[in-house]
Formats: C-alpha cells, sequence, structure tokens
C-alpha cells in the first residue's frame, strides 16, 4: 500500500510539472527547456539551469523570448537587480528622477501615489516578455527608455550590450537578501519551505536567477571595463547616504540636478516620495494587486540593513560571509 501510495504521488507530481509547463512555455522553448538540468524551484515547481543562472518556471519563458526579441536603443537605461536586493525602491527614485520636471509635485497626482513602482518601470523578462506567443512592441515607449531585469550580465540580450546602453546595478549584502527572497518566495511560491532547506540551495547557487555572487560579480567586472555605461550601487550606501546616492544615480542617467532644484530642496522631496514609509503606506501599495496576481503588499516588508540577524544562526552566518569574502570581496564588491 505504501509503496502504491509512493507511486501514485511521483505520478501526480509529474502530472503537475507538465501541467505548469503547459501553461507557461510557448511550443518554441519547451524542447530547450526539457534539456537543461532541473532542480526543485522557489516560486514554480522546478527551477531550470540556463548559461550558469537558475531560472523558474515561470521565468524561463520570459528570459528566452526577451533575448530573442528584444532591440536596445541607446538612450535606455537597465536597471537591474538579483530578487530582494532593491528592486522597488530603485525603480521608484530613477522614475522620479527622470520624470520631475513632468511631475514636479512629489505629493501632487504624482504616478507613484496611485501605481505600484513594478508597473511604471515593468521586468523585461517577468513581466513585458513573460506571456508565451507573445511579443510586446516596446518602440512607442519614449526616450529614453526605463526598463529593469533579474538578468546576469552574460544573459543580457547582445543588443544591450552593443548599444552600450545605460546599466545601473543594485546589489544588497547576501544574507538580507535570503532572508528576502525566503519570505517572498514562501508568500507567492507553490509551497512553504523550511529556511534550512533554502539556505542550503541558496549557498550552492541554486536560487532565482542566482548563483547572487556570480551574478554580482558578472557586473562588478564589466563596470570596471565600462564605468561610465555601467554603475554599481549598494542597498546599503542608498540607505546610509540617500542624497548623495540620488545625486550620482541622477548624474549618471543624464538627468543632474540644478542648482536651483537644490535650493528648492528636490531631492529631499524624492527622497520623501521614494521612501519606504511613504511607499508602503500608499493605499495602491497595501490593497492592491500586480497584473499577475501578486499582492502589491508583498513587495514590501521591512526594507532595513541587518534583518538578518533575527534569522540566521552563527553557523549560516558564517558560512555566507565565506562565500562572498571568497568570491566578490576579492574583486573590490563588499557591503
Amino acid at each position: 500500500m505504501a509503496m502504491a501510495q509512493l507511486s501514485n504521488n511521483v505520478i501526480k507530481c509529474v502530472e503537475e510539472e507538465e501541467k505548469e509547463e503547459d501553461y507557461l512555455l510557448s511550443k518554441e522553448w519547451k524542447g530547450l527547456v526539457s534539456t537543461l538540468p532541473k532542480e526543485q524551484g522557489w516560486l514554480s515547481r522546478n527551477i531550470y539551469k540556463y548559461q550558469g543562472f537558475w531560472y523558474d518556471t515561470k521565468h524561463i519563458q520570459g528570459v528566452l523570448s526577451l533575448q530573442k526579441h528584444f532591440k536596445a536603443k541607446e538612450k535606455d537605461i537597465i536597471l537591474v537587480t538579483t530578487p530582494k536586493s532593491g528592486s522597488t525602491w530603485i525603480k521608484a527614485l530613477a522614475f522620479a528622477l527622470l520624470n520631475r520636471h513632468k511631475y514636479p509635485n512629489a505629493q501632487k497626482n504624482h504616478p507613484l501615489l496611485t501605481n505600484n513602482p513594478h508597473l511604471l518601470v515593468p521586468f523585461l523578462e517577468i513581466s513585458l516578455y513573460s506571456k508565451k506567443d507573445f511579443v510586446p512592441n516596446l518602440d512607442s515607449i519614449p526616450s529614453p527608455r526605463l526598463l529593469s531585469t533579474h538578468l546576469p550580465f552574460v544573459s543580457l540580450p547582445e543588443s544591450i550590450k552593443n548599444v552600450n546602453c545605460k546599466i545601473v546595478y543594485l546589489c544588497r549584502d547576501p544574507k538580507d537578501v535570503f532572508v528576502s527572497l525566503w519570505h517572498f518566495t514562501n508568500k507567492l511560491g507553490p509551497e512553504t519551505r523550511s529556511i534550512d532547506e533554502s539556505f542550503k540551495q541558496f549557498c550552492r547557487g541554486v536560487s532565482p536567477f542566482g548563483p547572487f555572487w556570480e551574478h554580482a560579480l558578472g557586473y562588478q567586472k564589466e563596470s570596471l571595463k565600462r564605468s561610465d555605461k555601467i554603475m554599481i550601487l549598494t542597498f546599503e550606501k542608498m540607505k546610509l547616504h540617500p542624497e548623495l546616492v540620488l545625486k550620482e544615480l541622477a548624474k549618471f542617467i543624464g538627468c543632474p540636478f540644478s542648482k536651483e532644484e537644490l535650493s528648492k530642496g528636490m531631492v529631499d522631496d524624492i527622497l520623501n516620495l521614494c521612501s519606504f514609509d511613504n511607499l508602503s503606506n500608499l493605499e495602491v501599495n497595501k490593497n492592491g494587486k500586480l497584473p499577475n496576481g501578486a499582492e502589491a503588499k508583498v513587495f514590501f516588508r521591512r526594507g532595513k540593513i541587518g534583518d538578518w540577524k533575527n534569522y540566521l544562526t552563527t553557523q549560516k552566518i558564517q558560512k555566507l560571509d565565506t562565500i562572498i569574502e571568497n568570491t566578490l570581496a576579492k574583486h573590490g564588491l563588499t557591503f
């Protein structure tokens, strides 16, 4: 009886995986995806290894379609993060910077007051190119187009690399990234995962768009070659020195603050508009939903530095610190 039950469970699991893949993957990519190494997923039942990085089933479709179809423009601005590194915040800040002349009053009729930042600055592979058998037309978006992605540098569409558009890369202490990712995927994933199980996968690099350290290292190395085109930011520096970072970001993306704007407090206006406390308490982010059905509030948990201290054991802390010391620190990337 036990063996029969086990067999039935295996059959059911396989059927559910096939159903998920049929729903999420186009015929064009099913053959390729079926050949990729896979493990238990975080946001889908499976996570696949492609070009050295891991993608849940719900993301691999968008990654492949994006690589084939996206055509970058020279004035594009691409915001890049690993999941749970401050994506919502950097999107809000960049959008507010680029549109501050169109919406000069940050507390009246500003799109960020009624729209989640992920709607205003959509992810290429998660939102725009995620639907099977559909290729979006982005030509109508006025330049500079502000777009975002979680893709590692090696997997970016060739057009992004070739036209030399500007890339802003935001990363975060991997201990905070892991804790936030664990909470996030337990809310949106197919099943609840223990912190121990998730930590083991994360440290092996098997996490959405991971390995984290290879992701960060790819952009760090590239920024050393093209510092005028790739800007590296850390979540920690943004939290500790927000005014300085905002000015640097504005200059990098081509819209520096004027003396008049500085004297009128425009920097503080944007920082207040895009603050965690302000955004998380807006009605659209407390009770709204994204087009994929996800509740907007799941993108606002703590927004603090060092929350990992409340979840990770000394052994876990030492393990992650050792990984980062052996990978990122020796290349000049610290948190």
